[in-house]
């Protein structure tokens, strides 16, 4: 544990709030493209100004303000679902068994690696809330347990999520159409008559080798957070009890109205109706999109909560948990603005691209998308800014698409171990800090990044 407690230190005492890293990065982005990417006829004051009008462009885009409402619905919806039952009961269930930090630490893994690859959002709330609800356990029988590393055990479901069914690349390969309107205004007529009509969840997330790649993952970081938990000394916890089943008290006939279950169960009724009719097509073919996820889960939360005045309440109680990603998610668009617009994605991209060949091409691809995703922590808008270059590298050098797509969703989730932006809603369920939960992420990313590796070498 030398090494472990040598990390946390240094974690303990240089790293910042995941507010001050968006800042900073944001400053450090800023530099790296005056520097970089100047054009040698435009002046350096100029140029800076340039950089700050599409800084400000990303932080105010409609179309990535959409994509941030989408994917904030994503995480409040899942927490809904997750606060009542089934999913509450599967919970409670599951820390009757973690009687030490090892065990403890393997289980939270298991379970939130295999919900996370089924939808991330949900995933990333059910760990969270599986890692809280095992402390208090472990609290409230006195049983020993090092806290962080529970909580970094819930967060590892996004270690395989891009790979899984909600995962962003994934999902928009899947619509017809998207691949040939991402690059036609990229690349040569050649390169346009070379791409399908899209890449179907069977190529890529549903594919022999990269379920065997994910299962190899949750075995491999399961044994290897088991091994810690062995070594690791126990923490304090102090946690009061986190109610998941809420129970509301009516006294007026406006709130008999508001607690009415026929009317959350009619409207959820009407949403499901509506759900059918408009995704049945796309479901039976496998075509998963935010939207569709969002209204499944908006109908089956009013159903669970069975009234309006439950759901209302468990709404307000998840939006709490991601106030710190509403004010985040401008700053990294404007993040993803300046690289694009200036072309420091390219020159990333490009670089690994001019040393690839067809063997090496998933290698590097892996790498740059991890780099990238340091910067621009979402996979949506990874996909826009890198996608392009790794679609028509894979084609120039005769590397299978879906290979090369995912070796890109690989190495953007790796890095989410060591990115704490997509942890702030389970910092804030958990109420750990990013630093006592990065120095056991960050051994989770090597593991990770090792299996993914040989497995982009071996398959």
């Amino acid at each position: 544990m030398k090494v472990t407690q040598r990390i946390e230190y240094f974690f303990e005492k240089y790293l910042p709030s995941p507010l001050t890293i968006a800042v900073l990065l944001t400053l450090l982005t800023m530099v790296l493209a005056i520097f970089f990417t100047k054009p040698e006829s435009t002046s350096l004051s100029s140029y800076s100004l340039e950089v700050l009008g599409y800084w400000q462009q990303g932080i105010w885009s409609n179309n990535l303000l959409v994509f941030a409402y989408q994917m904030m619905l994503i995480l409040v919806l899942g927490h809904v679902l997750v606060l009542r039952k089934p999913a509450s009961n599967l919970i409670l269930k599951i820390t009757k068994y973690c009687n030490d930090t090892a065990s403890s630490a393997a289980i939270v893994i298991v379970a939130t690696m295999l919900v996370s690859f089924f939808n991330w959002g949900l995933g990333l709330i059910f760990g969270a809330l599986l890692a809280r609800k095992v402390a208090e356990h472990a609290q409230q029988n006195n049983i020993p347990l090092n806290y962080p590393i529970v909580g970094a055990a819930g967060y590892i479901g996004f270690l395989v999520w891009h790979g899984g069914i909600s995962g962003s690349a994934p999902i928009k390969i899947n619509e017809d159409g998207h691949l040939l309107s991402l690059m036609k205004s990229v690349s040569s007529e050649k390169i346009l008559t070379q791409l399908p009509q899209n890449i179907r969840y069977s190529d890529t997330v549903f594919s022999s080798w990269n379920l065997i790649i994910f299962f190899t993952v949750l075995i491999t970081v399961a044994f290897t957070f088991y091994f810690l938990g062995k070594k690791a000394n126990p923490t304090i916890i102090n946690l009061p009890n986190y109610e998941m089943n809420k129970e509301i008290k009516i006294t007026t006939n406006a709130e008999k109205l508001d607690a009415s279950k026929w009317i959350a169960y009619f409207f959820g009724g009407v949403i499901f109706i509506s759900f059918i009719y408009v995704y049945r097509l796309d479901i039976l073919q496998l075509k998963i999109t935010p939207n569709l996820i969002n209204f499944f889960m908006l109908g089956l939360g009013l159903i669970l909560h069975g009234s309006i005045q439950k759901f209302s309440n468990a709404v307000g109680e998840a939006i709490s948990d991601i106030s710190g990603i509403l004010i985040q998610f401008p700053l990294y668009f404007g993040i993803m603005s300046i690289m694009n617009t200036s072309g420091m994605v390219g020159l990333i991209a490009n670089f690994f691209v001019s040393i690839s060949n067809p063997t090496t091409l998933p290698i590097f691809t892996f790498f740059s998308a991890g780099l990238v995703n340091i910067f621009v922590p979402s996979g949506g808008g990874q996909w826009v800014v890198q996608g392009p270059i790794v679609v028509e590298s894979a084609l120039t050098l005769g590397v299978p698409l879906p290979k090369a797509i995912m070796a890109l969703a690989y190495g953007d989730q790796v890095t989410n171990m060591l990115q704490p932006f997509w942890a702030l809603p389970l910092l804030g369920i958990t109420k750990l800090k990013a630093r006592e939960i990065l120095p056991y992420t960050l051994i989770a990313m090597v593991v990770g990044s090792m299996v993914y590796l040989l497995g982009l070498i071996i398959f």
